[in-house]
């Protein structure tokens, strides 16, 4: 008779016999780090792809008239850039280094749920292929824009509005999973002794991320399915002749759409918190305030939506509630970036390519901030809302942002994920080189839009011509300039110098300080909640 000990070895033995290779291993693969991997390159070609049409619209926009598209096909590449760059390259990215990361910084074996895991990747391309095949269609892509408001989403919209429809109910049930898997796995996976004030706060930002998704993302899908209805089954939610609302829509999606771009940016807030105090050689300034400044942005990230619709005609008392509230919000996330510049000052940095981005980081992300200040005030917001200078606010938060803190954590994990350093020199360049085009491309659009221009135009008038121009070509330098990246990640995984065990000189030392992972079988219950 065989112990259960021999039993288990034997299956082990099976289990290595039939490892899977190839293609199967990435279909398959239920391993946390495999998946982080996969969602980290599908979001690099979505940002490509997404980049490719901003590079369309930039094109179109180098000069006043209409040059190389028709205004329709305009349309439809501001809406399928933006939904690219939300759905398909930011969050995935996230996810990805979410799954990556989470697992390893909780003493974690993998995430709870991993064939949810593997589900919810494997999703995400088909809702994507649906989403650019209908740019191939006879009535063309999707062309309102990506907030998709009501009548142009169903009224006036062409026949593509079903496939986008679908394509958004799929990258929904996506988010979804993964944020369950999120919430499972720091909830019941954390090692003995690791409490909630002790997990890092990479964590700490994944988990409340988690929950604004699993808040909100039910909300954008009743919204596509009251614009499908609207669209092909006759009924009225959205259209004033049957009783129904336009302004209505603004409302269920922006407090969809609001929460959403905290979904983009907290994260963001993890990774740097993780990169600076490495590269200070200085333990975090405030951890318990950055755990509640985070807490209090994703609380009040819910009662700020209608901030976005001042000049729809609210009521005065609605227009002073919204602005107070979304003036309120600066105060939490003042509190980081002091927190971030108290961590720095004094340590003794330096500056290496992972660190130089998030220093980028605090600095273009406190400019959209105080943009975002000024979009607050109603009576100002009059003049900016719907101009270029809206468009320069959410680009430094979401560029600047989101996309230079993924740069920063893939730079910084790197030695971590491929065993060997990346090109310090190249790292440099692609960070150089980003830097200055894209202030380039995004600065100037503040005054365009002071100025007047509107969002969202093929064609403009002759008085903001130079500006276009500049911004176009900081628009071409700063795609171009991600091909470096490309680069160095492909170089870093082929080969190169090999990544010592702290690859950053001991720093990592001060946010790793993390239980070693139990084995597996001593999760087979769930270890104690503290």
């Amino acid at each position: 008779m065989t112990t259960a000990t021999e039993t288990l070895e034997h299956h082990d033995d099976d289990h290595h016999d039939h490892k899977m290779t190839g293609i199967k291993r990435w279909l398959y693969t239920t391993n946390h780090k495999d998946i982080g991997s996969l969602y980290l390159w599908f979001s690099f070609i979505m940002f490509l792809t997404g980049g490719a049409m901003a590079m369309v619209i930039r094109a179109e926009l180098f000069q006043p008239g209409l040059q190389i598209i028709e205004p329709d096909f305009f349309n439809q590449m501001t809406t399928v850039h933006g939904l690219i760059m939300v759905f398909g390259a930011i969050m995935p990215a996230f996810t990805g280094l979410a799954n990556w990361m989470l697992p390893m910084m909780i003493g974690a074996p993998d995430m709870a749920l991993p064939r949810l895991n593997n589900w919810s990747f494997w999703i995400l391309p088909f809702a994507f292929a649906i989403l650019l095949s209908s740019l191939f269609m006879e009535s063309g892509g999707p062309n309102f824009g990506w907030t998709f408001y009501a009548p142009l989403s169903t009224t006036y919209s062409n026949g593509s509005t079903a496939f986008f429809v679908f394509a958004v109910h799929i990258m929904g049930i996506s988010s979804i999973m993964g944020a369950i898997n999120i919430v499972v796995t720091i909830m019941n996976l954390r090692a003995p002794g690791m409490t909630y004030m002790k997990m890092p706060l990479f964590v700490w930002t994944f988990f409340i991320t988690a929950y604004l998704l699993i808040a909100v993302m039910p909300v954008l899908a009743g919204t596509v399915t009251m614009v499908l209805t609207d669209t092909y089954f006759g009924t009225s939610f959205f259209n004033a002749a049957g009783g129904g609302d336009p302004v209505m829509f603004q409302h269920i999606f922006w407090f969809f759409g609001h929460p959403e771009v905290y979904i983009m940016i907290l994260p963001a807030f993890g990774i740097v918190s993780t990169i600076i105090p490495a590269f200070a050689r200085k333990p975090l300034f405030g951890y318990s305030s950055m755990v509640y400044a985070t807490s209090s942005i994703a609380f009040l990230s819910f009662i700020v939506w209608a901030h976005h619709m001042f000049t729809t005609g609210m009521p005065l008392a609605g227009e002073l509630f919204f602005m107070y509230c979304t003036m309120l919000i600066a105060v939490p996330t003042g509190v980081k970036v002091f927190n971030w510049v108290a961590t720095m000052w004094q340590g003794s940095m330096t500056f290496e390519t992972p660190m130089l981005f998030s220093i980028a980081f605090v600095i273009l992300f406190t400019i959209g901030g105080f943009s975002g200040l000024m979009l607050a005030m109603t009576p100002v917001d009059f003049q900016y809302h719907d101009t270029y200078f809206v468009v320069a606010h959410f680009h430094y938060v979401l560029v600047t942002g989101s996309l230079f803190s993924i740069f920063a954590g893939a730079y910084y994990w790197l030695p971590k994920w491929t065993g060997h350093m990346y090109s310090e020199k190249l790292g440099k360049l692609h960070f150089w080189c980003s830097l200055i085009s894209v202030n380039l491309l995004f600065f100037p659009m503040h005054f365009l839009g002071l100025a007047g221009m509107p969002r969202r135009i093929p064609d403009y008038a002759l008085q903001f011509a130079d500006f276009n121009k500049w911004v176009s070509i900081g628009g071409f330098a700063f795609g171009l300039s991600q091909l470096i990246f490309l680069v160095v990640v492909i170089k870093c995984i082929k080969g190169g110098e090999k990544a010592p065990a702290k690859p950053w000189d001991g720093a990592e030392g001060l946010e790793w300080e993390v239980p070693s992972p139990a084995p597996y079988h001593t999760f087979s219950t769930p270890p104690e909640i503290k």
